[in-house]
């Protein structure tokens, strides 16, 4: 997954645009390191297809639906939410529907995960303070 973002910087041909589907398909994976992955490294695809924002934002989104698996707890979800939050923010400025991204990270202010709660803090302080 870091592979294909890092060569997304340099894909002049637009060749990651053909795999976008297979590769945002991994976030409904049952396993978390594998969906952590995909969400760790959209920011870097972001940046590099800024064409590609509001759909990357979309499925980012949508960690809020996957399924809990053996491999994937309901505290695997948040490592998840709180990696989401951050990769989120590397391209935030860039975000067609901020308010949606609020929302989301909203949520997550008084999360049982110390990590996570600090991580939306710092969001919000950082996009919505004046």
């Amino acid at each position: 997954m870091a592979i294909i973002a890092n060569l997304a910087e340099v894909d002049a041909y637009k060749k990651f645009d053909s795999i976008f589907e297979k590769y945002y398909s991994f976030i409904n994976d049952e396993y978390m390191v594998t969906v952590a992955n995909v969400v760790s490294h959209s920011g870097r695809i972001a940046l590099a297809k800024p064409y590609l924002i509001n759909e990357i934002t979309n499925r980012l989104l949508s960690v809020e639906d996957i399924s809990i698996t053996p491999h994937l707890t309901e505290e695997c979800k948040r490592v998840i939410i709180e990696k989401t939050i951050k990769s989120l923010d590397t391209f935030f400025d860039k975000i067609e529907h901020k308010e949606r991204v609020i929302s989301f990270v909203n949520k997550y202010v008084n999360s049982s995960r110390r990590s996570l709660k600090r991580e939306a803090e710092n969001f919000l302080k950082k996009w919505t303070q004046p």
